[in-house]
C-alpha cells in the first residue's frame, strides 16, 4: 500500500477527475461504492429522508463551499490552495477489499494526515473515493467550518506510510517491499486486460456491485406503482420490469466479458513462466 500526496489547487474539480479517472459530471450519481466514506459532520448536512445520490458535479461544489463561506480564509503566505488530494494504491496481487474495509482505510488515513481529528465539531471536509482497482484517493478543504486554516503536519507522509504499514497487517495485505530486492517479483505485472476484468466483475456482482442496487429499485418502483389503480400504472410497471430484465442481462454480458478478459490474461502469459509458477520448491 503506497500513499501519494499530490500538490494542493484551488479546486476539487480536477482531483475528483483524477480520482474518478474521467471527467466531473452533472448527470452521474456517485453512490456508496464510489465515495466510500466522508467528514462525520456531513450527517447534520442531510436530513434522514434526502437523496444522497450526489453527482460528481456536486460532491465538487460540497468541497467548495467553505471557499464561498470564508473568503479571506488562507495559509501561510497568503496561500488559497486549500484542496489537499492524496491517494494509496494496493499492490498489483492484493486482494479485492470490501467497502467496509476501503471505508476503514479511509478515515484512518484521514486521521493519520490530520484532517479527521475524532471530537472536533468543526473539522475539514473531505471525501474518500474508491473509483479505479485498488486505489482509494481522499480529498478534503483544508479550510475549517469555523473559519480558520488547517496546517497538515509537516510530516504528513511519514504518518501516511506509517499507518499504511499498519493497515497492510490489520487488513493482511501485501506489504511495500524495502532494500535492494524491493521492486522484484517473479508474478507477471498486471496486463489491461485483468485490470478491466476486475472492474467489469466489480459492476457485475450480484451483491454489492451498483447495477445490482439499480435494478433492486427498479423493481420496487415497479412493485409500488403496480399496487396503483388505472390502466397507467399498469403500464408503467410492465415498462420499469422489462427495464430491470435489460439490466440484468447487462450484468451477466459484463460477467461473461470478464471471464473472457480472465482466459486472455492466462493465455498471454508465456508457457515457461506457467510452468515455473507450478514447480515444486
Amino acid at each position: 500500500m503506497i500513499p501519494r500526496l499530490h500538490e494542493r489547487t484551488h479546486t476539487p474539480h480536477d482531483p475528483l477527475a483524477e480520482a474518478l479517472g474521467r471527467p466531473v459530471s452533472p448527470n452521474e450519481g456517485l453512490t456508496e461504492y464510489t465515495v466510500v466514506a466522508h467528514w462525520p459532520g456531513l450527517d447534520y448536512f442531510t436530513l434522514d429522508d434526502e437523496q444522497k445520490i450526489w453527482t460528481s458535479v456536486q460532491w465538487a461544489e460540497h468541497l467548495e463551499d467553505p471557499y464561498l463561506e470564508h473568503p479571506f480564509a488562507a495559509g501561510p503566505g497568503d496561500d488559497r490552495r486549500a484542496i489537499l488530494h492524496l491517494d494509496i494504491r494496493l499492490h498489483a496481487d492484493d486482494r479485492e477489499l470490501t467497502g467496509p474495509e476501503w471505508a476503514e482505510t479511509a478515515h484512518r488515513l484521514a486521521r493519520a494526515a490530520g484532517i479527521e481529528i475524532p471530537g472536533k465539531e468543526h473539522g475539514c471536509r473531505w471525501i474518500a473515493v474508491q473509483a479505479q482497482p485498488g486505489r482509494l484517493d481522499l480529498i478534503a478543504n483544508l479550510i475549517h467550518l469555523d473559519g480558520a486554516w488547517h496546517a497538515p503536519p509537516a510530516d504528513i507522509l511519514r504518518r501516511l506510510s506509517d499507518e499504511a504499514r499498519r493497515i497492510e497487517q490489520d487488513l493482511h495485505l501485501i506489504p511495500v517491499r524495502t532494500g535492494p530486492t524491493a521492486g522484484l517479483s517473479i508474478r507477471p505485472a498486471p496486463t489491461a486486460s485483468a485490470q478491466l476484468a476486475r472492474v467489469l466483475t466489480q459492476l457485475a456482482d450480484e451483491q454489492v456491485g451498483p447495477l445490482a442496487t439499480v435494478r433492486g429499485l427498479v423493481e420496487h418502483t415497479a412493485h409500488r406503482i403496480a399496487r396503483q389503480p388505472g390502466a397507467v400504472g399498469t403500464d408503467a410497471a410492465h415498462r420499469l420490469e422489462l427495464i430491470a430484465r435489460r439490466l440484468h442481462a447487462i450484468q451477466q454480458d459484463l460477467d461473461s466479458t470478464a471471464a473472457q478478459l480472465v482466459q486472455l490474461r492466462v493465455a498471454a502469459v508465456p508457457p515457461a513462466a506457467r510452468r515455473t509458477a507450478h514447480r515444486s520448491p
